[in-house]
């Protein structure tokens, strides 16, 4: 069961907006009350819902992301604020020679949301986003934890059974792909399913590369029930419980979304 968004472009930006100004730019005031005038680049920015209420709130913002499609929808949608010199839209990889060299310790905040699960090398980029941060600039991260019941993105299945199927991702990979095989689900479903799977990360290696890069977690939250639930699910957000959170490895299994800000050391 493919879910509505899935396939509006429109409808995935526009809950990209809410969900931004809703839960992410509270989160991040937290470090930075005043965002205004602030430098913010997105990675993996899509189709730049997350961008656009940073934009509202004054700040120049950079959005790069790999899929020259998506540049040119974040262009359509916010074509005002690239007219006007307040937005970049890049299609590039970050790790480019060029791309560093534009934007060396020019970032106060940079975004990596619903991203960092689907980047390989996890720890490679961690660091190497240290040379775009500004001297006082921080990174936000937010992503679901490979255990947490879909963290294998299954929800993307076109067999509505299979989408929700709770843990099912953390089959072993051959059986995994021969149920996905089974029931039906198209090549493309199950390419972008053994992706996730092989780059899905917990909140233990996620914290683990963050320390052994040389960063310090300034704000940290959990959920029991993510805040885009509310538009995939019809379901309001909920932090999660704090004995839970607190147990490591548990709370992997029961965490549907994680926040962070990290800032090097």
């Amino acid at each position: 069961m493919s879910l509505e968004h899935h396939k509006d472009a429109r409808l995935r930006y526009q809950q990209q907006v809410d969900n931004s100004r809703d839960y992410v730019i509270p989160f991040i005031q937290q470090e930075f009350p005043d965002l205004k005038g602030l430098r913010v680049m997105e990675v993996g920015c899509g189709e730049g819902g997350v961008l656009t209420p940073f934009l509202e709130m004054g700040c120049q913002c950079v959005g790069v992301d790999l899929v020259p499609y998506r540049i040119e929808l974040a262009t359509s949608f916010l074509e005002p604020h690239v007219a006007s010199g307040q937005l970049k839209l890049i299609a590039k990889n970050i790790y480019d020679v060029d791309f560093l060299g534009e934007f060396r310790n020019s970032f106060d905040i940079i975004i990596l949301k619903d991203a960092i699960e689907h980047i390989p090398d996890q720890e490679k980029i961690i660091g190497h986003m240290k040379q775009l941060l500004s001297p006082k600039g921080q990174i936000y991260f937010g992503f679901p934890p490979w255990y947490m019941p879909h963290g294998g993105h299954q929800q993307i299945c076109r067999n509505k059974f299979l989408s929700m199927v709770p843990y099912i991702h953390l089959l072993p990979r051959p059986l995994y792909k021969g149920v996905l095989k089974a029931f039906g689900e198209k090549q493309d479903v199950i390419i972008d399913l053994m992706e996730v799977k092989d780059t899905g990360i917990s909140i233990e290696r996620f914290e683990r590369y963050v320390k052994r890069q040389g960063y310090n977690i300034t704000q940290r939250r959990f959920y029991l029930i993510n805040p885009i639930y509310k538009y995939k699910f019809g379901v309001s957000a909920k932090k999660q419980f704090g004995p839970i959170a607190a147990i490591p490895y548990f709370r992997d299994f029961l965490t549907t979304c994680v926040y962070y800000m990290i800032k090097p050391q």
